[in-house]
């Protein structure tokens, strides 16, 4: 009898692990105007890459999926400019978005920052561009630089630990929560 109930709970444990691996989640998934945005969790860290005279950097990666469900093209534009954004309640502690030229596919999901390599390039403007098809997707990376300009043991709050695009009417907004309630970012135009 034990026997068998071990069989059974390690068949249903096997079939639960394996949905779990190839089940996409997502931490939000938006649909406006026959466009479903698709936003990922967070990874990230430690930044390493070139700093200035600032302290306790960290980054974290995103990436974003756009799908269009409409029955024509549409051009996405998505930017960021290189202006550091300023924290609520954490003085001294920034973010700059941007978006690095890695290309995102689903196979990198499980690597380490999603794949990207190049988080260089935070400190000029960046800009991500493309036309999808009616029934196609994209997918691109937004990146988050926290940093402080003072060292403080009680300013530790680095950074919202979600993140989404979201679309209004044809524009794009990006919200980190908490601390960036609706940056705009670009906007979707419908080639009618």
């Amino acid at each position: 009898m034990r026997f068998t109930i071990s069989i059974v709970y390690f068949l249903l444990i096997s079939s639960f692990v394996k949905a779990q691996s190839t089940d996409k989640k997502w931490y939000s998934e938006t649909t406006s105007n026959g466009v479903i945005i698709q936003n990922s969790f967070p990874k990230g860290g430690p930044y390493t890459g070139p700093t200035k005279k600032y302290f306790n950097y960290t980054h974290l990666v995103f990436f974003t999926r756009v799908i269009n469900e409409t029955d024509n093209p549409f051009e996405l534009t998505v930017y960021f400019s290189a202006d550091s954004i300023p924290i609520p309640h954490s003085s001294d502690t920034f973010v700059k978005l941007f978006l690095p030229s890695d290309t995102m596919t689903f196979d990198k999901q499980s690597l380490f920052d999603y794949g990207v390599t190049a988080l260089k390039s935070f400190d000029k403007p960046t800009m991500f561009q493309r036309t999808i098809n009616p029934k196609e997707d994209c997918l691109f990376y937004v990146v988050a630089i926290f940093y402080q300009t003072a060292a403080d043991a009680l300013n530790q709050h680095r950074g919202g630990n979600r993140a989404e695009l979201v679309l209004k009417g044809q524009d794009l907004f990006y919200r980190m929560s908490p601390q960036i309630d609706s940056l705009r970012c670009g906007n979707i135009n419908f080639n009618n």
